[in-house]
């Protein structure tokens, strides 16, 4: 428990970012059922999320997956709401980490 609570610690030194502020991004959880991150996907594209990189030969297309889809849209939609209160929760469906997204061509934005 220690050790963990350790990296836990030293992880959220490390992705601080100059400014002293520590860098986040909302993502899909994993124990979430696919039929209900599909619908919350499709909310957060309707109500802020830019999710046009998810599009069939665009930077985030593959892997073509309703997680992996989820994941992208509901950072979209966190990153460009959270200035107005929004949170990344989507009723249970998603979570805050620390460990950067992205992969190959598709990048996770994160805004200040």
């Amino acid at each position: 428990m220690k050790i963990l609570l350790a990296i836990i610690f030293l992880s959220s030194v490390l992705l601080q970012k100059s400014d002293g502020q520590r860098e986040d991004w909302c993502t899909s959880d994993e124990q979430y059922p696919d039929e209900e991150l599909q619908k919350a996907m499709e909310w957060a594209c309707h109500n802020g999320a830019n999710c046009d990189s998810l599009q069939p030969n665009r930077p985030c297309f593959l892997p073509n997956t309703v997680r992996d889809h989820a994941s992208y849209a509901f950072n979209s939609y966190y990153q460009n709401m959270k200035h107005k209160g929004a949170s990344c929760y989507f009723l249970g469906a998603a979570v805050l980490t620390a460990l950067n997204p992205s992969h190959g061509s598709c990048k996770f934005e994160t805004l200040p």
